[in-house]
């Protein structure tokens, strides 16, 4: 694969010396933190987005014999891999229906390293895309940073769409640093390609084009003594290449375009809603995006990336107007949707490592000549060709040793709330840790009241060589998403199914005499439902007048925390309650709480 190793690396054959090694270093660690924890929750699969949509979508099309999803809120790119990987891996379509329903937790497992595989493919392509526009170091150090940082880390140990976007995404990528180098029609293929597949995995992945189309443009003014023949060829080669990788990877987007176009124009009113979310934040979204930056890249990195947007205009303008624009672009658009999230940032983190990197490799040479400063002549014998050697090799060896500390400084961030990531989601969940206190000393088939943190199997049975979805109930379970209470606190029991954004507005004191004279004697609390009242009290009174009855009215009997002895809790926030970045978390999960009530036909139990 062609790179430019300028102006840091050396002749090519000695740079692949240290290149190669590091990056299968790289990827050999990267893919060793993707896969850390993977089985975290199982066989309960806690992440409603990751119970909704990709695995059971992917099974479905086994059951109704058809590859139509049937679901377009998210593209089906990733959902038609795992139905292949699923048919390959369990010998066909029955296969795959038994291992959902017999073994969920073997089935999630696999496509969680699936996404995680995914996403260290992307990786290596972004050593590739760094080692072409720059040198082997620049794309060798973009790749550690990303290898690191906390959200393709954390984000990784699902089986969602975000991370493995990023291989499509990046090789588009790739595709338009060929167009803006070479200039060869199979560049325009690539880099189209990749932008289909890429939007055929996740809409927002769109944002490649800009890369793709400032190649283009600035491959033809460089090159436009040749008309304008070859430029067009290439965007129609660019053109079909992703038309067709899109509907490959996506084909009733035509073939039942009615649904495709619905579901798109209502996820798209989804996220330009204003945050219906209880206990969403309200500082808008570039700040949050910005924010998000900090942590879920790194402080350095960020700073760094800033450093190299600003800076690559006046050393190389043109990579400048490849590279600067996406991720502003893509900042201004998200920030303006109503609603967000850390891990809606993804699409845009390979242009981001690369800018960081490239500003840190040109800060370590630039540094080094400001530390290293000429000693005073000395004797005539001291000067010549033998001084200037000495003064070469130590400016050398104070630009190594800067540019050690400054690759240190932007991997740490990520290292250290990655590693930490590994360690909370190799231990149980605190969900699987309170059932198992129920499961020795609440009664089978008991009424039991649990708050919306955890699927419905997690209350079934579980019999070896059985599916939860499938075994019996071991407790009867309230059905916390059917009832509503009307603002004078009587119950409202409605049909319809609410969602759990919707569940603390159903709270009301008076549920809790209901549950008595019921016999609900057992009521478990997640803080992932409690904490979103707390955080926005003024939306929900009624919700917190309920928690502080239940407080009051019921014995804790058991408790399961998710913090370190001494730390915590962490406030409420929709990325840090569920992907456990701060220090203060020691397992995954939220904090549990179990009460046993005592009045009406709970009493003296």
């Amino acid at each position: 694969m062609p790179t430019a190793d300028r102006p840091h690396g050396g002749p090519c054959g000695r740079a692949r010396l240290w290149a190669w090694p590091g990056l299968a270093l790289v990827l050999a660690g990267a893919l060793a933190l993707r896969l850390w924890g993977v089985g975290e929750g199982l066989p309960y699969v806690f992440n409603a987005d990751e119970g909704d949509h990709f695995v059971p979508k992917a099974v479905e099309m086994f059951q109704h014999g058809s590859l139509n999803p049937h679901y377009f809120a998210n593209p089906p790119a990733f959902t038609y891999l795992l139905h292949y990987l699923f048919a390959v891996w369990y010998g066909g379509g029955s296969g795959a229906l038994s291992a959902l329903r017999l073994h969920p937790g073997e089935i999630y497992t696999l496509a969680r390293v699936a996404a995680a595989v995914l996403g260290t493919l992307a990786l290596w392509l972004l050593y590739a895309v760094g080692a072409r526009l720059f040198s082997r170091g620049v794309g060798l150090l973009a790749a550690a940073i990303e290898a690191v940082a906390f959200l393709p880390v954390f984000y990784s140990h699902l089986a969602l769409n975000d991370v493995p976007t990023l291989a499509p995404l990046t090789l588009s990528l790739l595709g338009s640093a060929g167009v803006l180098r070479k200039g060869r029609v199979r560049d325009h293929l690539l880099a189209g390609v990749g932008l289909g597949l890429a939007c055929a995995t996740k809409y927002t992945a769109g944002i490649v084009l800009l890369p793709l189309g400032a190649a283009i443009a600035l491959a033809y003014l460089e090159r436009g003594r040749a008309g304008p023949g070859p430029t067009l060829a290439g965007i129609a080669v660019a053109g079909a290449g992703a038309l067709g990788a899109f509907l490959i990877a996506n084909p009733y987007a035509l073939l039942d375009y009615h649904s495709f176009h619905g579901e798109l124009v209502h996820q798209s009113k989804l996220s330009a809603e204003g945050q219906g979310k209880l206990g969403a934040p309200k500082q808008g979204g570039l700040v949050y995006y910005l924010w998000s930056l900090t942590w879920g890249l790194g402080w350095v990195p960020a700073l760094a990336a800033l450093g190299g947007a600003l800076s690559i205009w006046r050393s190389q303008p043109r990579l400048g107007w490849l590279l600067v624009p996406a991720p502003l672009v893509f900042l201004a658009f998200m920030g303006l949707e109503g609603r967000y999230f850390g891990r809606w940032l993804l699409p845009i983190f390979p242009v981001v490592c690369l800018l960081a990197a490239f500003f840190a490799l040109q800060l370590a040479p630039a540094g080094a000549r400001l530390l290293a400063r000429p000693e005073r002549p000395r004797a005539h014998a001291a000067a010549g060709a033998g001084g200037i050697t000495a003064r070469a090799r130590r400016l050398r060896g104070v630009q190594l040793g800067l540019t050690a500390l400054i690759v240190l400084a932007l991997l740490a961030q990520g290292l250290i709330y990655s590693v930490h990531s590994g360690l909370v989601l190799s231990r149980s969940d605190t969900r699987n840790v309170t059932r198992r206190w129920m499961l020795a000393h609440i009664p089978r088939a008991s009424p039991i009241v649990v708050e919306p943190v955890s699927p419905n199997e997690w209350a079934n049975e579980t019999q070896a060589g059985t599916s939860t979805a499938t075994n019996p109930q071991q407790w009867i379970k309230y059905p916390s998403l059917l009832p509503r209470i009307s603002a004078s606190g009587a119950l409202q029991a409605r049909g319809r199914q609410l969602t759990i954004e919707d569940y603390v507005r159903t709270l009301a004191p008076a549920l809790l005499g209901y549950y008595e004279r019921h016999g609900y004697c057992w009521v478990i609390s997640g803080s992932t439902q409690s904490d979103r009242a707390f955080a926005d009290p003024r939306a929900v009174p009624l919700a917190l007048a309920y928690y502080r009855a239940l407080a009051q009215q019921g014995e804790v009997v058991y408790r399961a925390s998710p913090y370190a002895h001494g730390a915590g809790p962490v406030a409420f926030n929709f990325d840090w309650s569920f992907d456990y970045y701060p220090l203060a978390y020691r397992r995954p999960g939220p904090a549990m709480t179990v009460y046993r009530l005592r009045g009406g036909r709970c009493a003296g139990g």
